[in-house]
């Protein structure tokens, strides 16, 4: 690293993405203030030891600017670390799967690493940063992701609930859909196949013959001109309904975060909402504030400076 003065108040974070890595350091003793901020692209295709690079010339680039190193440093990864193998696993930058990757970056870096899946980061983000900050009695906080695909994180009293296999709040691949349609985890009907914004735009296509894009499908619905966007959002109303029922049945959390481009659709916090009381096990009673992120694309980040 090319600097050599540390600062135990200043937060390090990397959120480690399929397309980019961005490094972010907070200033703990100054309401977490954003020090500095810069990207390097990720060039996943060049392989995992291409990876590791690029991140150690990211920190020294960060490092340089602000005439400082860090001591610690967290990561959002894109799967997860399994407790037992210490190597990765379920990431969707396929090439850092069974890779030692805590352990080389360690050794690349020359400092303390940790790691937590990208979900489980936005939602210590959102939970001690973000949304959060509008619930302070929050003790437990899920974080959902609804995007291109479907995850989740917990947050209990400000900490990451990891789980004994690293996969707590992986709730994207229970079986929402008997029969449904078949994910590459090697079950069919996941939430994940039912739900996220691939899976809604797949079930118009197969439907209508036509590919339409979730937002336009949204906005024919809303205009009443197409009955196969208007059957796509309440299939989509419907199966979320009873996937956020089942999380409220089991952990009963104090608060809801919906990430991800499908979270930004206002009918989950109206008609979506409704449908959730028609499935939670509490006489159809619902209380739980669900509600958007406030810290859009930078939750990744901030939650690993965090960890």
């Amino acid at each position: 690293m090319k600097a050599n003065i540390t600062s135990p108040a200043h937060l390090w974070g990397i959120d480690l993405g399929g397309t980019k890595i961005e490094c972010a350091v907070l200033d703990k003793e100054n309401d977490l203030a954003v020090i500095c901020r810069k990207r390097l692209p990720t060039e996943a295709y060049k392989g995992y030891q291409h990876i590791i690079q690029q991140i150690v010339r990211l920190v020294d680039l960060v490092a340089e600017e602000i005439g400082e190193s860090p001591t610690k440093i967290g990561f959002a990864t894109p799967g997860v670390l399994d407790p037992a193998t210490k190597t990765m696993k379920n990431c969707n930058t396929v090439c850092m799967n069974d890779q030692p990757m805590h352990e080389d970056l360690e050794k690349a870096l020359g400092i303390t690493v940790k790691l937590a899946n990208d979900a489980n980061c936005f939602a210590l983000a959102e939970a001690l940063m973000g949304a959060g900050k509008n619930y302070p009695n929050a003790e437990l906080v899920f974080g959902v992701i609804l995007g291109t695909g479907v995850g989740g994180g917990l947050v209990v009293h400000g900490k990451i609930i990891n789980g004994h296999h690293g996969i707590g709040g992986e709730w994207g691949h229970n079986i929402l859909e008997e029969n449904g349609e078949p994910c590459f985890c090697g079950k069919s009907g996941c939430t994940e196949k039912v739900i996220s914004g691939t899976a809604l735009e797949q079930y118009y296509l197969t439907t209508s013959g036509e590919p339409v894009r979730l937002k336009e499908i949204l906005e024919r619905h809303l205009a009443n001109t197409d009955p196969f966007a208007t059957a796509t959002i309440e299939r989509m109303l419907e199966y979320y309904g009873r996937g956020i029922s089942t999380l409220i049945n089991v952990l009963d959390p104090d608060l809801i975060v919906i990430g991800g481009g499908v979270g930004n659709i206002d009918l989950l916090y109206t008609e979506g909402y409704e449908r959730i009381k028609k499935y939670i096990f509490n006489n159809k009673k619902l209380s739980t504030p669900i509600v958007k992120p406030l810290l859009g694309d930078s939750a990744g980040v901030f939650g690993a400076a965090l960890l």
